[in-house]
């Protein structure tokens, strides 16, 4: 390759590498005069949209503002309209207040009346009969005793012997068909013998849960205990944990947090509180759902009872009596309750009502001061129901209750609880417990005989009218309260019943 050669090669390269600076130095300015061209078009575009945009929005407002004037001329025009409907009902009612007064003021003349003549009826009777007492010769009593004594004589025989064959005929009447109406209402229910219990006990993954609900110098135990209102017991029991407390209430929501939180596997007190406040709405929930249940099992519309009732209601699935599931035994009262109520006439949406609600009381019995049938009572009676409902809460605790509807709920309430199966205690811890309270009321001085009745609810005690006056006989029964109090463990109250009575014999021979 020559000098010239190589000479022309660079040379073609620099006149090249001119052209293309050229030709790219043209094209550059073709397209920055395309894009300032694009961008006036596109600044014509937005003014003369920014122009169609306001008188869009000036044509808008002018229409709202019609609109305004029209509907402040509608509302004007209808307030005009009810001020006249106002005024013509005003004019009525005036009217009608008029006429209202004429008539209590006719009445009231017309009662007037009515009493001048019972006074005049009155004293013509009065006469009537001083008259005949004066053909007589005897007075009204005198002659009613006088024919008394003398039917009484003559036919005291056969009506003492009709008398005696009447009661017994009735008694053998009555006792035959009560057996026949209760075996009939308790052969169209059957229920299940097994009934749910609420449990104390939780179940632990492993041993070293312990040492974790423990927490650090016992803070997460303590969070627990102060949070849910129970005793959380961790002993030697491989694998569980025992809650105590008086409420099964707290010890359900004690129980699903521990559960809640073991799940999780984050114990420490601010979440042993958001766990603790998360068992408890779901627990209301369930109680809930647990009552509107139990209303559609009995066929009681959920819509005529109030929610907070139903609430109350469902709290008796965590509740048992004798280790009987309390909300099942009601389902059951209420149940065999309306069967009674059709044989014999009665109130049946009344007897079922009545059976279904007759333990409420023990819901809440817990947390207040009473016996569960007057807590019962009180809680029908704030709700708006009426005297006949809420006294079924009274009536089955009661020896004579004073409506038929009283009674049948009453006896199925024995029914449902006397059946074999349905509570857990067996009879020898039942005697021994009458037994206990017996002879815990016989160790007081004056007490002559004690008898524990109504499944031991009630005690009765007899004392001696020589060793005891009436004022010590206030003092006794609190003593013997007290005393059972401490010594002894039963469900629900034990009524101490004082009598004191003298007697005195004689013969005449």
């Amino acid at each position: 390759m020559t000098i010239s050669t190589l000479f022309i090669g660079f040379v073609a390269l620099f006149v090249g590498a001119g052209i293309g600076y050229l030709s790219r130095s043209s094209l550059v300015k073709q397209k920055v005069k395309l894009a300032e061209e694009r961008a006036e078009k596109i600044l014509r575009e937005a003014k003369t949209k920014e122009q169609e945009v306001l008188l869009e929005a000036r044509e808008r407002s002018i229409q709202i503002l019609d609109d305004g004037k029209r509907e402040a001329n509608q509302i004007r025009q209808e307030s005009t309209e009810m001020q006249k409907r106002l005024a013509e009902r005003e004019s009525k009612f005036d009217k009608q207040l008029m006429d209202l007064e004429n008539r209590k003021s006719q009445l009231e003349q017309k009662n007037a009346e009515l009493d001048k003549l019972k006074d005049v009826v009155e004293e013509t009777k009065l006469m009537a009969d001083i008259k005949l007492e004066e053909i007589a010769g005897l007075s009204k009593t005198e002659a009613k005793n006088e024919l008394m004594t003398i039917v009484e004589a003559d036919e005291k025989d056969a009506l003492l012997g009709r008398i005696r064959k009447l009661n017994q005929h009735s008694d053998e009447e009555v006792e035959r068909e009560a057996n026949k109406i209760i075996s009939l209402a308790v052969a169209r229910f059957a229920s299940s013998h097994v009934t749910d219990a609420t449990t104390t006990m939780v179940e632990l993954p492993s041993d070293d849960m312990k040492g974790r609900i423990i927490g650090k110098e016992g803070r997460n135990i303590k969070r627990i205990e102060h949070l849910t209102g129970c005793e959380i017991i961790i002993d030697d029991t491989p694998g569980m944990v025992m809650i105590s407390g008086f409420s099964p209430v707290r010890r359900q929501v004690a129980k699903r947090a521990m559960e809640s939180l073991m799940k999780d596997g984050r114990i420490q007190p601010a979440r042993i509180e958001e766990a603790v406040n998360d068992a408890k709405k779901d627990l209301a929930k369930e109680m809930k759902k647990a009552g509107e249940d139990a209303l559609y099992e009995i066929g009681i519309p959920v819509s005529s009872v109030d929610p907070k009732l139903v609430s109350i209601l469902g709290r008796l699935k965590f509740r048992t009596s004798y280790g009987q599931n309390v909300l099942q035994h009601s389902i059951e009262v209420s149940r065999i309750s309306g069967m009674l109520a059709e044989e014999l006439g009665a109130d049946v949406t009344l007897c079922k009502k009545g059976g279904l609600f007759h333990d409420i009381g023990k819901a809440v019995d817990h947390d207040m001061q009473g016996a569960h049938p007057e807590i019962g009572y009180n809680i029908m009676k704030k709700f708006g129901w009426s005297e006949e409902l809420a006294y079924q809460s009274i009536a089955h605790h009661e020896d004579k209750p004073k409506t038929i509807e009283g009674v049948i709920v009453k006896a199925a309430d024995a029914i449902s609880g006397a059946r074999p199966g349905a509570r857990r205690n067996s009879i020898e811890q039942y005697l021994q417990r009458l037994q206990d309270l017996e002879d815990t009321a016989s160790k007081f001085p004056g007490v002559d005989k004690a008898y524990a009745i109504q499944a031991g609810r009630e005690i009765r005690v007899f004392i001696n009218p020589t060793e005891v006056d009436d004022y010590a006989a206030y003092k006794l029964a609190g003593e013997i309260a007290k005393k059972i109090e401490s010594d002894l463990t039963y469900p629900g109250e034990v009524k101490v019943t004082i009598i004191r009575e003298t007697r005195v014999t004689e013969y005449a021979r």
